[in-house]
């Protein structure tokens, strides 16, 4: 499912990288992970409309509350420190 939006093709110009998407626990699990790495993270709502004319089940994307669960995860390389992030 790619869920693509004007959004994503915003932040993929400003370097970030579209990893993907997640609810918890293993939304936190990966940004930790992210960060540990070294990597700056940026999490994204999902997006119903845009997923909605993608490839793959949006079923669930169609109910406010299921969706609002979801985030899209974004990395982009670090500044020589790990630990550095955005939007988390």
């Amino acid at each position: 499912m790619t869920c693509s939006s004007q959004r994503e093709a915003q932040l993929l110009a400003q370097g970030w990288v579209k990893q993907f998407m997640s609810d918890e626990p293993r939304l936190s699990e990966m940004v930790e992970e992210y960060i540990a790495l070294g990597f700056q993270v940026h999490l994204e709502p999902v997006d119903p409309v845009a997923c909605a004319g993608g490839s793959g089940c949006t079923a669930c994307f169609e109910m406010p509350e299921v969706a609002a669960k979801f985030k899209i995860i974004f990395t982009r390389s670090g500044p020589d420190k790990p630990g550095k992030n955005e939007g988390v």
